[in-house]
């Protein structure tokens, strides 16, 4: 019941956001210093870290979806989660736009090869969802399309749990004006520009349009048994460490942290002579240029 309040609360929260994101005067002002947010972040990286053995152990099969607004926060929080963690075990995926062939395959062809096998993580950076947002908005599908991916979209997230995937979906909620200023700092940033698209641009022209997919898309959706939940992204420290807490504490897990390893000795033969330096082919050593 505690879940479900919370739930609720969050997402009248998000939907307060997107609804007077305009008004505000300035970038929210986050509640943790950088310090206390390494802190914490460092904390639920070790976390993650116990997550990561126990379905490995466990044999577990987990797939998480991050969905949102372009700029929301998804990709930074997916670095925070994955910088410390084995990616042969926890891996990544974020699908470019589909190929022709592609397109004329069943819609979930594409994702499906990508799901977990066990002892597996999957961290879909956007996903199938793809038809209720960009491709809906853009114009890349039809309505016919959108009506039938709604009927599947549940049935077929019900098949992915009862062949015992954990299936965890996220939707990263931004205010208007803090998309905007994010989008800004992107175009000043030579080092961040490549993050914006052309359907980037685009996508701040159709804002209304995507508020009203996004709505109609949890309503079909957004089921008990494939829930949605809402991270409030305005804040990026708080939003990277409430989704991170929240995952955590989707899957029970156990600490089989190892015992301390002692470090053998060096094997040693005196009869190896090592090839002289001049026959190999260094990199050129880094200087700074004053």
């Amino acid at each position: 019941m505690a879940k479900d309040e919370s739930k609720s609360k969050a997402k009248n929260k998000a939907g307060k956001y997107e609804a007077v994101g305009a008004e505000q005067a300035k970038k929210p002002k986050s509640t943790l210093t950088n310090k206390q947010y390494e802190a914490e972040l460092q904390k639920l990286q070790v976390e993650l870290i116990k997550l990561q053995a126990w379905i490995k152990e466990k044999g577990l099969k987990v797939v998480v979806l991050f969905e949102g607004r372009d700029a929301a926060g998804k990709g930074g929080t997916i670095k925070r989660i994955t910088e410390k963690l084995n990616p042969r075990i926890v891996r990544v995926v974020a699908l470019p736009v589909p190929t022709e062939r592609e397109k004329t395959q069943w819609y979930f062809q594409r994702y499906v090869q990508h799901l977990p096998a066990a002892g597996e993580m999957v961290l879909f950076d956007r996903s199938w969802y793809n038809r209720a947002g960009v491709e809906r908005v853009m114009g890349f599908c039809t309505e016919d399309e959108v009506r039938e991916f709604f009927r599947s979209v549940p049935e077929f997230e019900a098949m992915l749990i009862r062949s015992g995937i954990i299936l965890i979906k996220y939707w990263f909620s931004v205010s208007d004006e803090e998309q905007e200023r994010r989008f800004r700092a992107r175009i000043d940033d030579i080092t961040r520009r490549w993050k914006l698209s052309p359907m980037d641009m685009a996508s701040r022209t159709k804002w209304v349009e995507y508020s009203k997919a996004k709505d109609e898309m949890f309503r079909y959706t957004d089921t008990k048994q494939s829930p949605w939940y809402v991270v409030n992204s305005d804040d990026k420290k708080i939003a990277r460490l409430s989704c991170i807490s929240h995952l955590l504490s989707m899957i029970p897990y156990e600490d089989l942290t190892p015992e301390p390893i002692e470090l053998p000795p060096r094997q040693r033969d005196d009869n190896y002579i090592r090839p002289p330096m001049e026959t190999q082919t260094f990199v050129p050593m880094y200087k700074i240029k004053q």
